[in-house]
Protein backbone atom coordinates (compact mmCIF):
# COMPACT_ATOMS: atom_id res chain seq x y z
CA UNK A 1 0.00 0.00 0.00
CA UNK A 2 1.28 3.47 -0.87
CA UNK A 3 2.61 5.59 2.02
CA UNK A 4 0.27 8.44 1.09
CA UNK A 5 -2.69 6.05 1.44
CA UNK A 6 -1.48 4.86 4.86
CA UNK A 7 -1.14 8.49 5.98
CA UNK A 8 -4.67 9.31 4.80
CA UNK A 9 -6.03 6.30 6.72
CA UNK A 10 -4.36 7.54 9.90
CA UNK A 11 -5.63 11.08 9.39
CA UNK A 12 -9.23 10.10 8.47
CA UNK A 13 -9.88 6.63 9.91
CA UNK A 14 -13.69 6.66 9.71
CA UNK A 15 -14.45 7.50 6.07
CA UNK A 16 -17.38 5.36 4.82
CA UNK A 17 -16.63 2.65 2.29
CA UNK A 18 -17.82 2.90 -1.30
CA UNK A 19 -19.72 0.03 -2.99
CA UNK A 20 -20.69 -0.62 -6.59
CA UNK A 21 -18.45 1.99 -8.22
CA UNK A 22 -15.45 -0.14 -9.27
CA UNK A 23 -15.32 -3.50 -11.04
CA UNK A 24 -12.77 -5.98 -12.40
CA UNK A 25 -13.77 -8.02 -15.43
CA UNK A 26 -12.59 -11.46 -16.57
CA UNK A 27 -9.88 -9.91 -18.76
CA UNK A 28 -8.27 -7.88 -15.96
CA UNK A 29 -9.80 -4.55 -17.00
CA UNK A 30 -11.04 -2.05 -14.42
CA UNK A 31 -14.39 -0.30 -14.83
CA UNK A 32 -15.89 2.75 -13.16
CA UNK A 33 -19.61 2.24 -12.58
CA UNK A 34 -21.27 5.60 -12.06
CA UNK A 35 -24.91 6.00 -10.96
CA UNK A 36 -26.16 5.53 -14.51
CA UNK A 37 -24.22 2.28 -15.03
CA UNK A 38 -25.37 0.94 -11.66
CA UNK A 39 -29.01 1.81 -12.42
CA UNK A 40 -28.77 0.12 -15.85
CA UNK A 41 -27.97 -3.27 -14.35
CA UNK A 42 -25.55 -5.42 -12.38
CA UNK A 43 -21.93 -6.05 -13.26
CA UNK A 44 -20.84 -7.66 -15.57
CA UNK A 45 -24.03 -7.33 -17.65
CA UNK A 46 -23.49 -3.55 -17.56
CA UNK A 47 -19.79 -2.83 -17.17
CA UNK A 48 -19.55 0.95 -17.06
CA UNK A 49 -16.56 2.97 -18.29
CA UNK A 50 -13.26 1.16 -18.77
CA UNK A 51 -10.39 2.81 -16.90
CA UNK A 52 -7.71 3.63 -19.47
CA UNK A 53 -5.55 6.04 -17.49
CA UNK A 54 -2.29 4.13 -16.87
CA UNK A 55 -1.28 5.92 -13.67
CA UNK A 56 -4.74 5.39 -12.15
CA UNK A 57 -4.62 1.66 -12.99
CA UNK A 58 -1.13 1.43 -11.42
CA UNK A 59 -2.41 3.21 -8.29
CA UNK A 60 -5.33 0.78 -8.04
CA UNK A 61 -2.96 -2.19 -8.46
CA UNK A 62 -0.65 -1.02 -5.68
CA UNK A 63 -3.54 -0.51 -3.28
CA UNK A 64 -5.67 -3.57 -4.12
CA UNK A 65 -6.35 -5.92 -1.21
CA UNK A 66 -9.03 -8.01 0.49
CA UNK A 67 -10.71 -7.75 3.85
CA UNK A 68 -11.43 -10.47 6.41
CA UNK A 69 -14.76 -11.36 4.78
CA UNK A 70 -13.23 -12.00 1.34
CA UNK A 71 -14.31 -8.74 -0.24
CA UNK A 72 -11.72 -7.12 -2.49
CA UNK A 73 -11.22 -3.38 -2.47
CA UNK A 74 -9.00 -0.55 -3.64
CA UNK A 75 -7.82 1.68 -0.80
CA UNK A 76 -8.27 5.17 -2.26
CA UNK A 77 -6.76 7.38 0.41
CA UNK A 78 -8.97 7.02 3.48
CA UNK A 79 -11.83 5.37 1.56
CA UNK A 80 -12.14 1.68 0.74
CA UNK A 81 -13.64 1.31 -2.74
CA UNK A 82 -15.04 -2.23 -2.93
CA UNK A 83 -14.67 -4.12 -6.20
CA UNK A 84 -17.31 -6.08 -8.09
CA UNK A 85 -15.59 -9.16 -9.56
CA UNK A 86 -16.72 -10.88 -12.75
CA UNK A 87 -14.88 -14.14 -12.04
CA UNK A 88 -12.07 -13.98 -9.46
CA UNK A 89 -9.83 -11.53 -7.58
CA UNK A 90 -6.89 -12.14 -9.93
CA UNK A 91 -6.65 -12.44 -13.69
CA UNK A 92 -3.56 -14.41 -14.71
CA UNK A 93 -1.34 -13.58 -17.62
CA UNK A 94 1.00 -16.37 -18.69
CA UNK A 95 4.39 -16.22 -20.30
CA UNK A 96 6.62 -19.00 -21.55
CA UNK A 97 9.93 -18.72 -19.76
CA UNK A 98 11.69 -21.58 -21.57
CA UNK A 99 12.28 -25.18 -20.57
CA UNK A 100 8.50 -25.74 -20.69
CA UNK A 101 8.01 -23.45 -17.68
CA UNK A 102 5.08 -21.06 -17.60
CA UNK A 103 5.51 -17.83 -15.62
CA UNK A 104 2.29 -16.55 -14.03
CA UNK A 105 1.61 -12.86 -13.33
CA UNK A 106 -1.55 -11.17 -12.14
CA UNK A 107 -3.36 -8.38 -13.97
CA UNK A 108 -1.54 -6.07 -11.55
CA UNK A 109 1.90 -7.49 -12.37
CA UNK A 110 2.43 -9.65 -9.26
CA UNK A 111 4.17 -12.95 -9.83
CA UNK A 112 2.55 -16.11 -8.52
CA UNK A 113 3.37 -19.78 -8.02
CA UNK A 114 0.71 -22.27 -9.12
CA UNK A 115 -0.59 -24.80 -6.63
CA UNK A 116 -3.78 -26.27 -8.17
CA UNK A 117 -5.45 -25.85 -11.55
CA UNK A 118 -9.25 -25.80 -11.76
CA UNK A 119 -11.54 -26.13 -14.80
CA UNK A 120 -15.12 -24.88 -14.59
CA UNK A 121 -18.18 -26.00 -16.54
CA UNK A 122 -17.62 -23.28 -19.16
CA UNK A 123 -14.06 -24.46 -19.89
CA UNK A 124 -12.43 -21.57 -18.04
CA UNK A 125 -9.15 -22.30 -16.28
CA UNK A 126 -8.56 -21.01 -12.76
CA UNK A 127 -5.23 -21.18 -10.96
CA UNK A 128 -4.94 -21.39 -7.20
CA UNK A 129 -1.61 -19.77 -6.34
CA UNK A 130 0.43 -18.55 -3.41
CA UNK A 131 -1.39 -15.17 -3.64
CA UNK A 132 -4.88 -16.53 -4.27
CA UNK A 133 -7.27 -17.73 -6.94
CA UNK A 134 -7.50 -16.20 -10.39
CA UNK A 135 -8.74 -16.83 -13.90
CA UNK A 136 -6.39 -17.41 -16.82
CA UNK A 137 -6.78 -14.61 -19.36
CA UNK A 138 -8.44 -15.79 -22.58
CA UNK A 139 -5.46 -14.67 -24.67
CA UNK A 140 -3.18 -17.01 -22.69
CA UNK A 141 -5.22 -20.20 -22.97
CA UNK A 142 -2.88 -21.64 -25.63
CA UNK A 143 0.05 -21.54 -23.18
CA UNK A 144 -2.19 -23.00 -20.49
CA UNK A 145 -3.29 -25.81 -22.83
CA UNK A 146 0.36 -26.59 -23.59
CA UNK A 147 1.09 -26.85 -19.84
CA UNK A 148 -1.85 -29.24 -19.47
CA UNK A 149 -0.77 -31.32 -22.49
CA UNK A 150 2.78 -31.61 -21.09
CA UNK A 151 1.35 -32.80 -17.78
CA UNK A 152 2.73 -29.79 -15.88
CA UNK A 153 -0.83 -28.81 -14.92
CA UNK A 154 -3.60 -31.28 -14.16
CA UNK A 155 -6.96 -29.50 -14.01
CA UNK A 156 -9.56 -30.55 -11.47
CA UNK A 157 -13.19 -29.96 -12.43
CA UNK A 158 -15.23 -27.55 -10.30
CA UNK A 159 -18.48 -25.62 -10.66
CA UNK A 160 -17.93 -21.88 -11.00
CA UNK A 161 -20.55 -21.20 -8.33
CA UNK A 162 -18.44 -23.21 -5.84
CA UNK A 163 -15.25 -21.17 -6.32
CA UNK A 164 -16.02 -18.11 -4.14
CA UNK A 165 -16.93 -20.15 -1.06
CA UNK A 166 -14.07 -22.61 -1.52
CA UNK A 167 -11.47 -19.85 -1.97
CA UNK A 168 -12.95 -17.26 0.39
CA UNK A 169 -13.83 -14.36 -1.87
CA UNK A 170 -17.00 -12.49 -2.80
CA UNK A 171 -17.96 -11.55 -6.33
CA UNK A 172 -20.18 -8.71 -5.11
CA UNK A 173 -19.23 -6.85 -1.93
CA UNK A 174 -22.13 -4.49 -2.71
CA UNK A 175 -24.52 -7.42 -2.24
CA UNK A 176 -22.97 -8.20 1.17
CA UNK A 177 -23.21 -4.54 2.12
CA UNK A 178 -26.93 -4.41 1.15
CA UNK A 179 -27.60 -7.51 3.28
CA UNK A 180 -25.81 -6.17 6.38
CA UNK A 181 -26.76 -2.46 6.31
CA UNK A 182 -29.40 -1.28 8.76
CA UNK A 183 -32.44 0.16 7.18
Amino acid sequence: MDDIVKAALRKWPNVPHCYGWLALDARGDWYMRDDRAQAAGPFPRVKGSRILHEKLREFIHRNYASDESGCWFFQNGPQGVYVELEAAPWIWRLESSGDDVVAVHSHSGRGALVDTVWLDERGRLFLDTDIGLGLVHTLDMELAAQAVERGAWQPVEIRFDDLPARFGYRLSPAERQRLTSPG
